[in-house]
Order: C-alpha cells, then sequence, then structure tokens
C-alpha cells in the first residue's frame, strides 16, 4: 500500500486514514536526512507504529486534544516516541500521557525542514496548525476543512473564536496554499478564503 500523499525535492507526505471516524494521520519526511514527523496518533497504534519505523519519525505532534485524534498515544509513547501537544489541551491527554508542549509560533525541526506551530483555537481551546516553511503545506488539525470550520460545539469550542483563528491567522497565508486537515481531502486556502462570510451567516 503506497502512503506517499505530497512530494517535492525537500519532503514526502506521507497519509493514512484510522478509526472509526476516518481521521487523516500524516507523516512529515525531510529527505535529505531521512527524519521524519508524525501528526496526530489518532488510532490503529499497529499500524503507526510500522509507518514510524518505516519512515524514520522521531517524535509525534497532536493538532488537539480530542480523543479521536490521541487513541495511538499509549502505544507510540510506550515505544518510544515522544509526544507533544499545547498546554491549553494537555488536560484532554491525562489518560494517555504526552511529554512536552508546543507553543504558538514555535518552530519545530524536521531533519532540514521547518514546522511553524500556529495556535489556532475555537475548534479546542489549544488546537494548532502547522505550516511547512519553505513549502505551501498545512496541516489544520480540526480548525479547517473544505467547506468551513471544524465543529465548536464541543466543550472548549467557540464558533466566534475559530473564525478569527482562521481569519487572522490561515486566510493570511498565499492561496496557493495547501490544507492538509484532520479528516476528508485536502483544500486550499484560495478555495477556502471566499467562503468566510457564508461560513460567519451560517453559523457553523
Amino acid at each position: 500500500m503506497t502512503t506517499l500523499h505530497w512530494a517535492d525535492s525537500r519532503l514526502e507526505i506521507h497519509r493514512v486514514v484510522v478509526g472509526p471516524y476516518d481521521n487523516n494521520v500524516f507523516v512529515l519526511r525531510c529527505r535529505e536526512t531521512g527524519d521524519a514527523v508524525l501528526i496526530d496518533a489518532a488510532n490503529e497504534h499497529e499500524q503507526l507504529l510500522q509507518l514510524c519505523q518505516r519512515l524514520g519519525v522521531r517524535r509525534v505532534l497532536e493538532t488537539h486534544g480530542h480523543w479521536d485524534h490521541i487513541q495511538a498515544v499509549p502505544a507510540i509513547r510506550e515505544a518510544g516516541y515522544e509526544v507533544a501537544v499545547t498546554a491549553a489541551d494537555a488536560p484532554m491527554l491525562k489518560d494517555v500521557g504526552y511529554d512536552v508542549f508546543i507553543d504558538d509560533a514555535e518552530v519545530i525541526e524536521v531533519g532540514n525542514l521547518r514546522l511553524t506551530a500556529i495556535h489556532n483555537p475555537g475548534h479546542t481551546p489549544g488546537s494548532v496548525s502547522f505550516l511547512v516553511q519553505g513549502a505551501p503545506l498545512l496541516f489544520t488539525g480540526d480548525t479547517l476543512f473544505p467547506g468551513g470550520p471544524g465543529n465548536t460545539k464541543f466543550d472548549g469550542g467557540n464558533f466566534a473564536t475559530i473564525i478569527d483563528s482562521i481569519d487572522n491567522k490561515l486566510f493570511t497565508l498565499p492561496p496557493t496554499t495547501v490544507v492538509m486537515p484532520g479528516h476528508g481531502v485536502s483544500t486550499t486556502i484560495g478555495n477556502e478564503r471566499p467562503h468566510l462570510a457564508e461560513w460567519v451567516a451560517r453559523g457553523w
């Protein structure tokens, strides 16, 4: 089964879909060094551990703390991988564990690649997106999907906050930026930005 989802001369992105909610799990891999990071240890830990071993994953980044995105965390940590989450969402991982915090605007090294963490509250208080520096690639977790923002009806969710977060932190990116969400298919900033007023009007 091929997992390659996107690639250029510097990097590879691998994607698998796991669990009852069809969560996207992404691996960003630096082609020059072989180092990689896994985004959202959602479910099906056996498959994810195989992916980690095959692709040189060194650590795991969680976009947020909702349970469908963290089911594989205990097995991943037991295998020796460090799991990072924002401090605001860390309480949601109290039963599965975590190792380090992700700060807003933190630059995360993946071999010769760099990821910038973008705090995107609204779906959860500590939701975070990851922008690949020097490439038009953005991992948005459950903050931004094709057709609108993620659900804000769970505890800690807020619709006005997620709209502000998307408008001021994500829609400032170039329109060609590819959005890779936590579920479903990819889109671009340019495809989604024109619809912001419609999302506000419908209220979800």
